[in-house]
Order: C-alpha cells, then structure tokens, then sequence
C-alpha cells in the first residue's frame, strides 16, 4: 500500500495513511465527533509521540493503558475524548493481533468479495456499519483494494462521482463538497426531525 491521500490535509500525516494499513484504520476510527482531518492526523500524531515512524499493533495492544490514554491527551490532544479514542484503538490493535498477527492489511488483501470484506470491517472494534462501508469505499475508490462487489457492499459511499464521505476527498475542492454534502445531510434530519414533532 503507497498512495497519496488527501484525508488530513497534512503532507506528513497523508503520507503515513498512505503507505499504513494500521494508521488508515485508526484514522477511520478516529473518524467521529471531530473534524475529519483532525481525525486522520492523528494517527502520524501518536506515532510521532511513540517515536516511531508508523503504529505497530502488538506495541499498542501491549501499552499500559493509562499511559496510552496519557499519550493522546498530550497537547494538542488526538481526539476530543482522548481516553475513550485511547481505549478503542487498544482494542483494534489487539484484535488485530488476535486475528490478523497485527497486520491490518490482512483485513483486506485476498478477500474473495465485498460482502466478505464489509463483514470482516463490521468485525472490527469500533466500526458499526456505516463506518465499514465508509472504509470499504476509501479501499475500492483510492487504495486499490477493489474486490467484486465492493460498490454494491459500500452502498452509498460506492457509488462514483459522489461526495458523501473521507473516501472521496482527493485535495480541498473535494474537501469543500464533501462538507457542503455533510450540511446538507444534516439540515435534512433535523427538518424531518422537526417535521415529526
């Protein structure tokens, strides 16, 4: 895997989710409640603080706990709830050990379709089913990881030409229209939430 990403609008940061199965995923994880590029910073910010030139799933799955938590709190902290976010990627890197010796690119790499896959992404700690087929499109639309079916599987965030999530930002316009598109979303359900009342 060696790609350019655009998902942190940091040099730096992009590179890492580029060429790391394992920061791609934590930066998906990270993915809620805050800005999305501050999410898929974050992964570059942990292994930078760990001293490390990207994360290792058995060094992570092994940390103390509380020390983990501290190492994402630091200033500027990974997350805006750093010690839950710490929890959550301890219990990826350890189910990724358990099940894949800590490789996450084996999530993925010679999977027979997309449905197959969205199951083994739905697997994962912390990735209810939007957040897999999220995942899924970024795998099929940029890195390259483009089993049969997998649009079908992805559902929405498949289709091509659209503007619904992460795996559809490419530099700042796709940026923009991504966010113009998460507005719009979110305008409609509060409407209809209103209109319900």
């Amino acid at each position: 895997m060696d790609v350019t990403l655009h998902l942190a609008q940091d040099p730096e940061a992009d590179a890492l989710l580029g060429r790391s199965p394992l920061a791609a995923l934590t930066g998906m994880l990270l993915d809620q409640q805050v800005p999305m590029e501050w999410a898929f910073k974050g992964p570059a910010t942990i292994a930078r603080r760990m001293g490390a030139e990207d994360l290792d799933a058995h060094e992570i799955a092994v940390m103390d706990p509380e020390a983990f938590a501290a190492l994402l709190s630091e200033k500027p902290a990974v997350h805006r709830y750093p010690g839950s976010m710490a929890k959550r990627i301890q219990q990826l890197c350890q189910y990724l050990v358990d099940h894949y010796d800590g490789d996450a690119e084996l999530v993925w790499k010679g999977v027979a379709d997309g449905k197959e896959l969205l199951k083994r992404l739905q697997d994962l700690p912390g990735f209810g089913k939007q957040k897999a087929q999220i995942f899924l499109a970024l795998l099929g639309k940029q890195l390259g990881v483009a089993p049969t079916g997998w649009r079908e599987a992805a559902g929405a965030y498949g289709e091509a030409q659209s503007f619904r999530s992460v795996a559809d930002i490419t530099g700042p316009e796709s940026l923009a229209k991504v966010r113009a598109h998460k507005q719009e979303m979110k305008a409609a359900a509060k409407a209809a939430k209103a209109a319900g009342k």
